[in-house]
């Protein structure tokens, strides 16, 4: 199997060749390890490959696996790979290891997925911008001058790049969903809880981090999160396996109720101004869920977002606090001297003088939100909004400069840090960090499940996604909503490598031995079920 032949299939057309012999597993595998050394030194989306593992580990896949060794990449964050480096992102665990398999993990392999390696992601995840010091930034395959975004932004551009069908990612504050919107992929968060993150972690950020996806089909993410989800020994949260997200795209999701938002509630505080076209993305989704008899309604969400940005970052710092004195007690090297970015180091020297009371106060505040949320689902079955305020930024154009950066140095100044968060400073943080992207947070905090759809190209030629909430526990209505919308808008023939437009034959179209077109021809179909 050729690279480009290999580009144009999703996950689950793969599995379907190999299951079909048509191609071996070790075509596949031996395809994509070449097209990730071909493209990666250009696109710097992985960190680290492990080909000889990957290849030792697929000869125990079973051919009745889902995935039947289809190639994938999971983050260096939180993915852990037993004796294999995990640094987060950053220098100060360059050299670490995990001592056992996290439950993620080991169900891709039952799944049948081959870990060809890991991506890259921001120091720690704290960005939505890829761009860590320790590490190359990726690009987007859109256009190599703009970032992919983050934290997940490495899976976004391995798989808009065509490196693989599916990566691996993570969703603590969109960290799914951005990259998706910047890419133009399918991003899936799920409901808190539904993805393990043990044993080394039971929740992380109080639950507002989710792992799952970037996918360039919505039956990819569908079938993953059938194979994965349920919780673990130890999982503070009791969510059991379950089935049928797969099947929930192949029928029709019937009328729903849609709000649709342009999310101003959530970025007034924030003074975010909404690009053109993030606002043309939302209306034109709006129009198309319309046609297809769904009842669509303009309603905003129930929330504060000055205060929901406030809960967000209280809970942000203290963590980061946690965090660092994680890392280390794992290395064995104190807070003070490791190798951390400055933003890093100033954010964690705010966490550290931050009351516990007000620590608690947002926790709670979260209540109060899922509260509002859980009334406003009764009203109407999803939320329609953007993802982000605008497309993809310019590489460093959201990097803290040096004079930010020589500014928050002066909390190692005694005193300092409380007497920065008196001053204000944490809604100043929430201003930096979150006036671009404030819409995402808000699935975080309630643990609802939500997702991206790629659905706009900019009139210069970027993709701007629009983000799908749904009631807490329906991701099937999303996964349904989601599949009737891509059949029909044909997003994936828009993604920029050549040989994943060129869509592939689907397996009713190889049963029926029709040829190498899908039936609308390939300039035309979205990826099919």
């Amino acid at each position: 199997m050729e690279s480009h032949d290999y580009r144009r299939y999703d996950a689950l057309g793969l599995a379907a060749l190999i299951r079909s012999r048509q191609v071996s597993r070790d075509e596949v595998f031996q395809a994509a390890c070449a097209t990730i050394e071909a493209q990666n030194p250009s696109l710097g989306a992985v960190v680290r490959t492990r080909f000889a593992r990957a290849r030792r580990e697929g000869e125990r896949v079973a051919e009745s696996a889902p995935f039947a060794g289809v190639p994938t990449l999971t983050k260096d964050l939180l993915m852990a790979i037993e004796g294999e480096p995990l640094a987060f992102g950053s220098a100060a665990l360059a050299d670490w290891q995990p001592a056992q398999d996290s439950t993620l993990v080991a169900r891709l392999r039952e799944a049948g997925l081959a870990i060809l390696g890991q991506t890259a992601t921001p120091e720690l995840g704290l960005m939505g911008i890829t761009e860590p010091r320790a590490f190359p930034h990726p690009v987007n395959p859109w256009r190599p001058t703009h970032s992919p975004g983050g934290s997940s932004g490495g899976a976004a551009c391995a798989v808009a790049a065509g490196l693989v069908p599916l990566a691996m990612a993570g969703d603590g504050g969109g960290s799914i969903r951005i990259p998706a919107s910047y890419c133009g992929l399918f991003g899936l968060k799920p409901s808190r809880g539904r993805v393990p993150l043990g044993p080394m972690f039971a929740e992380v950020w109080q639950g507002a981090v989710v792992e799952h996806a970037l996918t360039r089909s919505v039956r990819d993410s569908a079938a993953l999160l059938d194979a994965v989800n349920g919780m673990d020994p130890g999982s503070p949260w009791p969510l059991p396996r379950e089935t049928g997200f797969l099947a929930a795209t192949e029928r029709p999701p019937g009328p729903l109720r849609v709000a649709v938002s342009l999310g101003e509630p959530l970025g007034r505080a924030l003074g975010t101004r909404l690009d053109p076209e993030a606002r043309r993305a939302v209306e034109r989704a709006a129009e198309q869920f319309a046609a297809l008899g769904h009842h669509v309604e303009w309603a905003d969400p129930p929330v504060d977002g000055e205060r929901l940005a406030d809960s967000y970052l209280t809970l942000y710092l203290g963590h980061l606090s946690a965090d660092l004195a994680w890392i280390s007690a794992q290395t064995g090297v104190s807070v003070s001297r490791l190798a951390i970015e400055p933003s890093t180091r100033a954010i964690g020297r705010l966490g550290r003088r931050l009351p516990v009371r007000d620590y608690e106060l947002a926790k709670r505040h979260w209540n109060d939100v899922a509260r509002a949320m859980a009334g406003f689902h009764r009203r109407f079955d999803v939320l329609l909004m953007p993802v982000a305020a605008a497309p993809a930024p310019r590489r460093g154009e959201l990097y803290p400069p040096p004079a930010r950066e020589r500014l928050m140095a002066l909390l190692a100044l005694p005193g300092m840090p409380s007497l920065a968060l008196k001053a204000g400073l944490l809604k100043r943080l929430a201003r930096d960090a979150l006036a671009r992207t404030p819409f995402t947070q808000l699935a975080n905090l309630t643990g609802q499940p939500a997702m991206s759809l790629p659905l706009h190209i900019t009139t210069d030629g970027l993709p701007v996604g629009v983000q799908v909430l749904g009631a807490m526990g329906d991701e099937r209505r999303l996964l349904a909503l989601a599949a009737q919308v891509e059949a029909d808008t044909p997003w994936a023939h828009h993604l920029p490598c050549p040989a994943v437009r060129a869509m592939a034959v689907t397996d009713s179209a190889i049963a029926k031995g029709a040829g190498d077109r899908p039936e609308r021809g390939s300039e035309d179909q979205g990826w099919p079920r």
